[in-house]
């Protein structure tokens, strides 16, 4: 089988390598020609455009930022959509909204291209390891078909209906992330203002029902005030404000999640855009009275 994979960045990267670990040969893409230096070899080779990589492979894979960048490899001037084979397999791992997965999928279908939205939930570390968890909205006979591929790069896969569902959840599970650890930063904020310790806090709540459990995981960033990215902030507010679209599009009330998603944008302007987003908690403990 022929792969292609476009979009090299901290979780593309590691996916493309557990797919080369499991011995497929890639042909791979990115903006920046540096990050795909690593995959380079007997087992991968660089493409010089999204069209060029589309008329060497069956099935690709595009793991990208945001909605106008997939629409850009896809549909612009070097785009891959018009060059891939009839009946190849492009898979969206990347996290957009579920309008504009249903909009990728007619395109691909009047081009004879089967269509799947598989984003993953998992950190880099989740995702070096091949544990993440792929959501896919596709016919079932394309997910079939393109099972053995997502299990090199995870160990759980919900088939969660057609086009567009796999966007769904994983917005929902973002929504729930993020609002999350805007809500524990505000809760730490009050309970240091009340003269409580930061550790007193940490011991006392992480483990119980009132906190989600991935913010154990967070735990080092904040006491060290280390926040490299594994899950880039201005992501996470990217996709609270996908959430937000989606919800005005299908009339759905969002009110906290629109109150999060500015705190988020806030904290970009303080300088927090490429640190964890687990770095709200930075921002909101920094403006406490």
């Amino acid at each position: 089988m022929k792969i292609g994979f476009i979009g090299l960045g901290i979780m593309g990267s590691r996916m493309a390598t557990n797919l080369q670990k499991q011995g497929h040969s890639l042909v791979v893409f990115n903006r920046t020609r540096a990050k795909a230096e690593p995959l380079l070899g007997p087992c991968g080779r660089f493409a010089d455009s999204p069209a060029k990589l589309a008329g060497q492979v069956e099935v690709l894979f595009t793991m990208l930022a945001h909605p106008d960048a997939v629409e850009q490899v896809a549909l612009g001037g070097d785009g891959f959509l018009n060059h891939l084979p009839p009946n190849a397999v492009w898979i969206d791992c990347s996290s957009v909204n579920p309008s504009f997965s249903k909009k990728m999928a007619a395109k691909g279908a009047r081009r004879e291209v089967h269509f799947v939205d598989a984003p993953v939930t998992g950190s880099a570390p989740v995702a070096a390891e091949a544990k993440l968890n792929f959501w896919v909205g596709a016919d079932p006979a394309d997910l079939e078909r393109i099972r053995p591929l997502l299990l090199c790069m995870g160990n759980k896969i919900v088939h969660t209906g057609g086009h567009g569902t796999g966007t769904s959840m994983k917005m929902v599970i973002n929504l729930l992330l993020g609002t999350g650890m805007a809500a524990f930063a505000e809760a730490m904020a009050l309970g240091e203002g009340l003269g409580l310790s930061s550790k007193m806090l940490f011991d006392s709540l992480l483990g119980t029902p009132a906190v989600a459990p991935f913010l154990a995981a967070k735990r080092d960033k904040i006491d060290n005030r280390n926040y490299e990215a594994e899950f880039p902030l201005r992501w996470m507010q990217k996709d609270m404000h996908l959430a937000t679209a989606s919800a005005y599009e299908t009339g759905v009330a969002l009110p906290l999640t629109n109150v999060a998603k500015e705190m988020y944008r806030l904290a970009m302007r303080d300088g927090h855009a490429t640190e964890d987003f687990s770095a709200i908690y930075e921002f909101v403990t920094d403006k406490r009275p």
